[in-house]
């Protein structure tokens, strides 16, 4: 049966199209992608043989494979550089993993698993952005590229950076020089932000913008939480049933110093303090019983989480391993918060961020009730987390993506799903404008509008002693969502005037101006916007 599957999968394959392009901009700058967790495809490589297979992400035997290749313990003593770097190594000792670099490194970035075929849409990454660039000119290898990554390790993992800091230096050179668009999202951009603070040197040699979408820059807090105590899923609905179990991925996780640096900063101002609450039974001095619930901050929900995993356990080959939460890499981790708060973006080079907004996003994480208080908190990783939720992308809350900590030339809340932002049009609109791929002068980003001049006429003449100006302009907003832009209420303009005079210091000085604008409603997306000025001064 997995003989004939793996046949199927193969035939589909080499049947399914690959986007061409329609022409090639030879103008543009290039452009690289940086995902984020669990946003890259990995390869186990045997160190016997040579011989490669995906692990993440694939159909056919995903969990056991996830299991026996993919699940690592943090070692805080490996490297060569001292103090040592740490890294996450798999259980597996004949394993490496590593990341393939076909199509100029898309390749691993695109679809996660390029064997599904029902519900491919589940495992896309960045495929809907590339397929819409190509579109406007990019070219694969040419001006269009992926960096891929294990995502187990720290954001500021040496062999991580050094990976990065070559890709960035070939990617000038294919391009002829130019330098370079970054686009990176969610954990990806603390990666890149790492690396512009370790390396700045480097980063303002080679790039020129630099746009995050969806980047934790203070973390995930609610999300981070439940993932720590129960895992996570990596797609919802049915088709999780095909992927890595909750439990698997839980097991890896624990040991990932990337999802440590995604937790809570705990030097940041929030506008509510994310806390992790507990319905628990207390007895009071006389032996009576109440329920109560208990709140705790960051630094002490770390000690929660530290009690509740404290007896988590795998079997791997026939052997009991401990996983608690791992001490050593939450201090690796507070120390990249402290790297991450001295980023500075090279006076050369432009920032840019998008964030999701308008979703239920996990802020504070709750187990327990009052009708079924925890009386153990060892029970927490099997209980269902309720959340108190905020504005954001259903994972990043909009309060971290915005405090990017970083001067920035403008910041646009999209809205959108933490992934699915990355197939947003308003997203794809901004980004075309961003790398002047559209060459339209007059759209608005922030507010995903175009405003187009259809009329100009000035007027000036001399009346009995007078200056006279007369002034008439039009224009039209072309906006996608119709709802944006239009005003009306009733199907009638609205009318606006405004009068300005002034009095001046004697008689040669006076003058007087009044202005009206005309707002038409809206008719297929299309606004029609009419200003009539005139100004009168005493001609000296």
């Amino acid at each position: 049966m997995a003989v004939l599957m793996e046949d199927i999968v193969l035939w589909l394959k080499l049947i399914r199209k690959t986007p061409q392009p329609s022409y090639v901009d030879p103008s543009l700058d290039p452009v690289l992608l940086v995902p984020g967790i669990a946003g890259s495809i990995l390869k186990a490589v045997d160190t016997e043989n040579g011989k490669d297979e995906r692990i993440w992400v694939r159909i056919i035997g995903a969990d056991y494979k996830f299991r026996t290749k993919l699940w690592s313990r943090f070692d805080p003593s490996t490297g060569l550089l001292w103090p040592a770097d740490g890294k996450t190594v798999s259980l597996d000792q004949n394993t490496n993993i590593m990341v393939p670099e076909d199509r100029s490194g898309l390749y691993a970035i695109d679809v996660l698993d390029p064997d599904l075929i029902i519900g491919q849409e589940c495992v896309y990454y960045f495929h809907d952005m590339i397929v819409e660039m190509i579109k406007w000119g990019f070219q694969e290898g040419k001006t269009l590229f992926g960096f891929g990554y294990d995502f187990r390790q720290s954001n500021r993992f040496p062999e991580t950076l050094e990976r990065f800091a070559a890709k960035l230096e070939a990617v000038y050179n294919a391009s002829g020089g130019k330098k370079i668009n970054i686009i990176s999202h969610s954990m990806g951009g603390i990666l890149v932000k790492c690396f512009m603070c370790l390396h700045s040197d480097i980063f303002e040699k080679y790039v020129k913008n630099w746009i995050a979408i969806a980047a934790p820059f203070q973390g995930a807090p609610g999300y981070i939480t439940s993932t720590l105590l129960n895992g996570t899923s990596f797609v919802d609905g049915w088709e999780q049933n095909f992927f890595i179990s909750k439990w698997s991925m839980h097991q890896l996780l624990i040991e990932c110093p990337s999802v440590y640096e995604l937790m809570a900063c705990q030097k940041f101002h929030w506008q509510h303090i994310p806390l992790l609450e507990i319905w628990r039974e207390k007895q009071d001095d006389d032996g009576n019983s109440h329920i109560i619930l208990e709140s705790y901050p960051q630094e002490e929900s770390r000690k929660i989480i530290k009690e509740a995993l404290s007896s988590n356990t795998v079997n791997y080959d026939g052997k009991i391993m401990p996983l608690p939460l791992n001490m050593e890499i939450l201090k690796w981790a507070d120390e990249t918060r402290e790297i991450l708060s001295q980023a500075k973006v090279p006076s050369s080079v432009k920032f840019f961020n998008i964030y999701g907004i308008n979703l239920e996003t996990p802020h504070s994480v709750c187990y327990g009730s009052e009708d079924t208080p925890v009386t153990d908190l060892e029970q927490l990783p099997f209980i269902q987390p309720k959340y108190v939720c905020v504005d954001g992308d259903g994972t990043v809350p909009a309060e971290s993506a915005k405090a990017d900590g970083l001067n920035a030339e403008a910041r646009v809340g999209v809205p959108g799903e933490h992934r699915g932002i990355l197939c947003e049009h308003h997203v794809f609109r901004i980004l075309k404008h961003w790398l002047k791929a559209d060459h339209d002068p007059y759209y608005n980003p922030i507010n995903d509008y175009v405003i187009l001049p259809t009329a100009f006429e000035m007027v000036r003449y001399k009346e009995e002693g007078l200056q006279v100006t007369s002034l008439k302009e039009d224009w039209e907003i072309i906006s996608e969502d119709q709802s944006d832009t239009n005003i009306m209420t009733d199907g009638n303009p609205v009318v606006s005037s405004i009068s300005i005079s002034h009095p001046g210091d004697d008689q040669s000085s006076r003058a007087e101006a009044h202005a009206t604008v005309i707002v038409y409603p809206q008719n297929e997306g299309k606004q029609h916007v009419e200003l009539k000025a005139v100004s009168v001064c005493v001609d000296a």
